[in-house]
């Protein structure tokens, strides 16, 4: 069975420091409004990051295998957070919002390349909340 370790190291306050098997390495926090400190990766970012990041090479993966002709593609990702009554959270969606220039395809292949992407993506099947995909295509000929 296939695995990722990671390993966090506590910098004292609200300051951690994440090791990642392939590797990188980086200092993160708790979010500002969390007692945190601005301008590094938080938690909430990377999961995000994780869902917007997989989605992204599984969409890459999809576009080789259709044999299609991207030009470009940039996609912005956003989490909503659900408050719950006993003072927790959860993400109860991502909503990944890819805008996708192509040359030469049929919308059909770009449907079944975003099919294919949110199927194969690993951590956007992995979590419990809504995974939404809102694309902008643009087809050039």
């Amino acid at each position: 069975m296939l695995s990722y370790k990671t390993q966090v190291t506590w910098k004292g306050e609200h300051w951690g420091h994440l090791s990642c098997s392939n590797g990188t390495a980086m200092d993160f926090s708790a979010p500002p409004a969390l007692h945190g400190h601005p301008g590094v990766m938080t938690p909430e970012d990377a999961f995000v990051a994780a869902v917007n990041t997989c989605f992204h090479m599984m969409f890459i993966w999809a576009v080789e295998k259709l044999r299609l002709n991207l030009i470009s593609y940039t996609c912005e990702a956003e989490g909503f957070v659900e408050d719950r009554l006993d003072k927790t959270s959860i993400f109860n969606k991502v909503v990944l919002r890819p805008t996708i220039v192509v040359k030469g395809a049929k919308m059909e292949q770009l449907n079944k390349a975003l099919t294919l992407a949110r199927k194969y993506s690993l951590v956007a099947e992995s979590i419990k909340g809504d995974v939404i995909i809102q694309p902008e295509i643009r087809i050039e000929s």
